[in-house]
């Protein structure tokens, strides 16, 4: 079973827009997990635009399936994170301002870098998860460095998905062997959606965990929540 881990930094991009506590994203993170889905992610910066560095001990105290921290590993992020062990990090690479993630880790490149900070972070008992490309060489440099999964950068197939999604999947199944070869677990995001997501899970012979926030919460403004999270969790696992 592939599990839904929720992104809720729109939620509080909304939040912050009145400076208030409306929606509370704590709340919002608590009824993802009571209508199915199987994580939380939050993706904190350092502008703090949607998540703030505050947001994270509360969350902490109420997600009780997976929470999950993605960010770049600065000294900041990495005290936020090992003084609130998330069951997993995602270490992304992220430049200060970036509206979003739109690339993976040269893994290779960066070698020296990611070993010391994945093996900061495992020893406090965190599973560390690397966002790369669907390249079969990231994928194994990011074994090599300590990884115990990896992220797949989907942005390339939901743009190519309506075109030719035989094409458009065929770098994620690759990538997917090449984990599995390596023993690395697979995580993928960025532009699923409704329309894509069960085609990528179906294809993928190893998928642990997609995360979803812009489209998911986009849907719920028109479903509702708990139809939109039905209908995500369906796309998993039927």
């Amino acid at each position: 079973m592939t599990r839904l881990s929720v992104n809720i930094n729109k939620v509080a991009t909304l939040r912050n827009a009145r400076g208030e506590n409306n929606p509370d994203v704590v709340a919002f993170a608590v009824a993802c997990e009571q209508l199915g889905a199987q994580g939380i992610t939050v993706h904190p910066r350092p502008d703090e635009r949607h998540i703030r560095y505050s947001d994270i001990p509360e969350l902490r105290r109420v997600v009780t399936t997976e929470f999950n921290i993605e960010g770049y590993p600065s000294e900041e992020f990495l005290e936020l994170v090992t003084a609130n062990a998330p069951e997993q990090v995602t270490l992304v690479p992220d430049k200060p301002g970036q509206i979003t993630s739109n690339s993976g880790w040269d893994v290779r490149a960066n070698a020296d870098f990611l070993s010391t900070v994945t093996a900061r972070l495992k020893d406090y008992g965190i599973r560390v998860s690397i966002f790369v490309d669907p390249d079969p060489a990231q994928v194994a440099a990011a074994r090599e460095v300590g990884a115990d999964r990896v992220e797949l950068y989907t942005k390339a197939f939901a743009d190519g998905y309506a075109a030719d999604r035989d094409a458009a999947v065929a770098p994620y199944v690759e990538a997917s062997a090449e984990a599995a070869r390596c023993g690395l677990g697979v995580n993928a995001g960025h532009d699923l959606n409704l329309d894509n997501l069960r085609f990528l899970a179906m294809r993928l012979s190893l998928l642990n965990e997609v995360s979803i926030g812009h489209a998911l919460i986009a849907d719920a403004l028109y479903l509702g929540l708990p139809e939109t999270l039905r209908r995500y969790l369906l796309q998993l696992n039927n």
